[in-house]
């Protein structure tokens, strides 16, 4: 190969066709699989396959994203979603995610990682699909299938750090730096020396994702791990890249990020980003802690109805006060930002894995909470994103699994989940990541949604669904169309949202209290209706029959630890 003036090394190859396997020599010893591989067949330290992704058939049938705002998101991981743990397999469930009602489905990382079983944030080929999965045809197929149901496909990448086992790009040039640390190992060089062909590498990565394959938004996994001072943001660059493209408007970026900073959504004349969408773990922190009592880490932060409201009514809790918890100020103040760029959810992948146990909220809530969980998310004016399993309350655990082949580097990690518990109050030891049987028990079973009680809470499941897709006042709500108050000496919250037009009204009464009942008045100034007849549409305690018309004259009884959910009617 030649170098040319800018540095790269560059040469052209006529004879390789697809399916040819190839590695680099480097200095003329050292062999290295393709850090842009497309296909690592043999694992991460074997040869790379070429790839010609023209050569997979596409349906042809023309597919729009949908809107950000009808967004109800469906998060999975392709290695415990199925018993098969493909994407072909995953093709199967299809008609099950569209009956469940959901608009979009999250694929957690499918980068190529080094064994069979990862989460997928151990991924080394940033371009390269898994191959136990099925490789790159199987997921077109994937992706073909759920846009021919109706479904839009986001993809979870890393663009913080690589994993450690079969990373190989720092033998290729200056990846990494030693400027910034994370907690999973060494940060890429977004702003050091020779950094501009290491943000192409990253930004040629997300159009690949978005265009060549047709996903039609990314999740980028912790952005508060990319470290960059340059005079444009890595993240602000790559959003203007897929605007540039044909086709870009209709694609999405959205951000994982715990530090409650808007300027990754703001626009980028207000000096933001200009991403489409972040994280709101302090939602689900409130909700948590409200429901399970559990107050330790980060938890301590969190666990009044006061901090609920506020998410409810601004969308971060913590927008610049005191974090006892970081032991120092946090956050920036976020009503401004529009509801429909802000997730929401009540369970994930991290906040089930990253439990010792790995233990789902069924597997400690009874049903009443569980079902106020999900009507708390689904409900309320941001997207809300469903971890699968949760709709029909899976048993099964989603633990932290691995397969490294390095048994230092397994006990290493064995050594991090426990030290990782130390602020919990959790004792004992963590299932070994490294043990096979750890990741098949986190596999779903999916027969449990047929059986009572589960099949009954994926009813309540669709039925949220149902009236949050045909409710004009959940449509794209706007910030001024809601209002928040607690009920004076109670704990319990009135959402009231209405729609853009300002002729539909929604009530959502969330009471924490454990007495018998909760009553108390309306409000009776502003836009608040004075008096007049509504309807009920959802009562997660199942103590009231929805559809019974109630008049709200001078006082409101709701049952304990229940959302009630009422639509105005005169």
């Amino acid at each position: 190969m030649d170098q040319d003036s800018e540095g790269c090394f560059r040469t052209v190859v006529t004879e390789l066709r697809a399916g040819n396997l190839y590695k680099y020599i480097l200095d003329g010893v050292v062999e290295r699989p393709d850090p842009a591989s497309r296909l690592q067949p043999e694992g991460v330290h074997g040869p790379s396959m070429t790839v010609d992704l023209s050569e997979f058939p596409r349906s042809g049938r023309s597919w729009q994203n949908h809107p950000l705002d009808n967004y109800i998101i469906y998060e999975l991981h392709i290695g415990t979603f199925t018993p098969g743990g493909t994407f072909e397999a995953a093709i199967e469930r299809i008609p099950y995610l569209r009956e469940l009602g959901v608009t979009a489905v999250e694929l957690m990382p499918v980068a190529q990682f080094p064994g069979e079983r990862n989460w997928g944030y151990d991924g080394v080929y940033p371009y390269a699909v898994q191959s136990s999965y099925g490789g790159p045809g199987e997921l077109i197929n994937l992706i073909d299938a759920l846009h021919g149901a109706g479904l839009a496909v986001i993809l979870d990448v890393v663009y913080n750090h690589l994993g450690p086992e079969g990373n190989y790009l720092r033998d290729f040039g200056p990846y990494f730096t030693d400027k910034y640390q994370t907690p999973w190992g060494d940060a890429i060089n977004y702003d050091g020396p020779e950094s501009q062909r290491v943000r192409d590498f990253f930004i040629g990565n997300a159009l690949y994702w978005l265009f060549e394959f047709g996903f039609d938004a990314l999740r980028l996994d912790a952005v508060h791990g990319i470290f960059d001072k340059s005079p444009v943001h890595i993240l602000k660059e790559m959003k203007q890249a897929v605007m540039s493209m044909p086709g870009g408007k209709g694609k999405y970026l959205i951000a994982e990020s715990d530090l409650n900073e808007t300027c990754l959504v703001d626009p980028p004349e207000k000096e933001g980003y200009g991403l489409d969408a972040q994280w709101n773990d302090d939602f689900h922190h409130c909700l948590h802690t409200l429901l399970t009592g559990e107050s330790d880490g980060y938890y301590m932060d969190f666990g009044s109805t006061e901090a609920l409201k506020k998410a409810y009514s601004e969308g971060f809790v913590f927008t610049g006060q005191f974090s006892g918890f970081r032991g120092r100020q946090h956050g920036t103040p976020s009503r401004h930002v529009p509801p429909g760029k802000l997730i929401v959810h009540s369970q994930t992948h991290d906040q089930v894995g990253n439990r010792m146990m790995g233990d789902r909220l069924s597997a400690s809530l009874p049903q009443e909470k569980l079902r106020f969980a999900a009507a708390a998310v689904i409900l309320s004016p941001y997207v809300p994103l469903i971890f699968m399993g949760e709709e029909y309350a899976e048993d099964a655990p989603f633990q932290y699994f691995i397969s490294h082949s390095d048994p230092s580097l397994v006990e290493a990690v064995r050594k991090g989940r426990i030290e990782e518990f130390s602020s919990f109050r959790w004792k004992g030891v963590p299932p070994d990541p490294a043990d096979k049987a750890t990741f098949l028990g986190s596999k779903l079973n999916i027969a449990l949604a047929k059986r009572q009680p589960n099949a009954g809470m994926l009813e309540f499941y669709r039925k949220l669904i149902r009236i949050r897709q045909q409710h004009p006042a959940l449509a794209s709500p706007k910030r001024q169309n809601i209002e928040v108050i607690q009920i004076s000496g109670s704990r319990t919250i009135i959402v009231a949202i209405w729609d853009n037009v300002g002729t539909s009204m929604i009530l959502e009464v969330l009471c924490f209290e454990n007495k018998e009942s909760v009553s108390f008045s309306l409000p009776r100034e502003g836009r608040w209706p004075k008096i007049g007849a509504w309807e009920l549409l959802i009562d997660s305690s199942m103590r009231e029959t929805p559809g019974t018309s109630v008049r709200i004259e001078d006082r409101v009884t709701v049952g304990p630890i229940s959302l009630s959910l009422f639509e105005h009617i005169s």
